[in-house]
């Protein structure tokens, strides 16, 4: 008997009717013979509502009280759901992070997965139990919860699959599958059957938002399989894995964009040893993420340096480096928030000459000025204006002919 861990987004148990009929999902994987684990999300809107409930408290929550408060939604829809399967006959036992042995280091709100010690899961399994676990949430060593960061429930799915050397973890949301683009802005975009580790890596950080970052790095490292599907149908999924692909054809395989986007630059800086660390330690220390890093050429000893952040640090990026530019002698700080960036992705591109050219003949046939250039072995990103996003996703899927097979 193959275990199975499946997942279910907050969207998917929104209200009672849904819970009732994941529960419904769930019932027809464990009647197929499977042993089922489920990862659960939190209601719809539950984790926003709890941090607007906490800033009417306080303007400054602590970190640990917000994880807390946090971890309660999860609780809620881990029992509501294991509710629904005792209605239809099954024996199921919901379990809290702590008790599913998600232990975590202690950095609150964006912590770590260190080890899943799974003995009780595997106890109820064995008792014949469907088991609700969860999602989003650990224990530390002390004792005190803690939350593993936004849509860290895929991460908690593919750690306990890979704990408990299940066949496959099952990703079941709103969207039935990994597309070439982002089918609300491109009707032609179209879904992929599977995609490599790499290349979902690649288009997850480059803006896709069907699975976190963390869950497919760890799917990765250990070649556990994800398969991405529909919660609400039956349409065949998506499946992310290590193996050879069959659809070798096309050498981009997607297209991927994010809007939260901001640009800062410094403008008339000294071009000598120690600059660099002088602006980025700082940025470091304050827990601001740096995205795109570009130096032009310098003229007398002075050069401009651009890089990119997300918009919600761009207030706090721009005081840290203003107190820099001062004490560097910078010229000036230029902020600039209305970016966007849209990237193709495939692992073919690497021993392809050609896609760098077409990518950026597309963007100037549509009138779309490229601010930055960033590249990996598989990808090329252009930071754009953000009104030209939408415009860029379906110059460039045209141009690579993504709709076809």
């Amino acid at each position: 008997m193959s275990i199975v861990v499946q997942k279910f987004g907050g969207s998917s148990v929104a209200d009672p009717d849904k819970i009732r009929k994941v529960a419904q999902n769930i019932a027809r994987g464990y009647d197929k013979g499977n042993q089922v684990v489920v990862v659960i999300s939190a209601m719809g809107d539950t984790t926003d509502d709890l941090i607007n409930l906490a800033h009417k408290i306080t303007d400054q929550p602590e970190s640990r009280e917000m994880d807390v408060l946090l971890s309660t939604g999860e609780i809620v829809s881990s029992a509501l759901l294991t509710m629904a399967l005792h209605k239809l006959g099954y024996k199921a036992i919901s379990l809290s992070g702590r008790q599913a042995g998600i232990l975590t280091d202690s950095s609150f709100s964006k912590a770590k997965i260190l080890k899943v010690e799974s003995d009780r899961i595997v106890k109820e399994l064995n008792d014949g139990k469907i088991v609700i676990v969860a999602g989003f949430q650990g224990i530390t060593h002390d004792s005190d919860m803690t939350t593993l960061g936004r849509g860290g429930s895929d991460t908690t799915a593919v750690a306990l699959a890979i704990s408990l050397k299940a066949r496959v973890c099952e990703k079941l949301t709103d969207v039935d599958g990994i597309y070439t683009a982002d089918p609300r802005i491109c009707p032609d975009a179209r879904k992929l059957k599977e995609i490599g580790y790499d290349e979902m890596l690649e288009l997850t950080s480059s803006g896709n938002k069907v699975l976190h970052i963390r869950a497919v790095e760890l799917a990765g490292a250990y070649g556990m399989p994800i398969l991405v599907a529909s919660s609400f149908n039956d349409s065949p999924g998506t499946l992310i894995h290590g193996g050879d692909l069959m659809e070798i054809s096309n050498k981009v395989r997607g297209i991927a964009h994010d809007l939260d986007v901001a640009k800062v630059t410094l403008t008339g800086i000294p071009n000598q040893p120690g600059i660099a660390a002088a602006i980025f330690e700082p940025l470091a220390k304050a827990g601001i993420s740096v995205d795109t890093i570009v130096q032009n050429a310098f003229m007398e000893n002075v050069t401009d340096l651009t890089f990119t952040v997300s918009r919600g640090d761009l207030k706090k990026a721009n005081d840290v480096i203003n107190a820099i530019a001062r004490d560097i002698k910078a010229a000036e700080v230029v902020t600039d928030a209305k970016l966007g960036k849209v990237s193709i992705v495939g692992t073919g591109m690497q021993n392809s000459p050609g896609y760098a050219s077409k990518m950026f003949t597309a963007l100037s046939k549509a009138g779309i000025n490229i601010l930055l250039i960033t590249t990996s072995e598989i990808r090329i990103t252009c930071i754009i204006e953000e009104a030209k996003v939408k415009e860029a996703i379906l110059a460039l899927h045209r141009a690579f002919e993504l709709e076809k097979v």
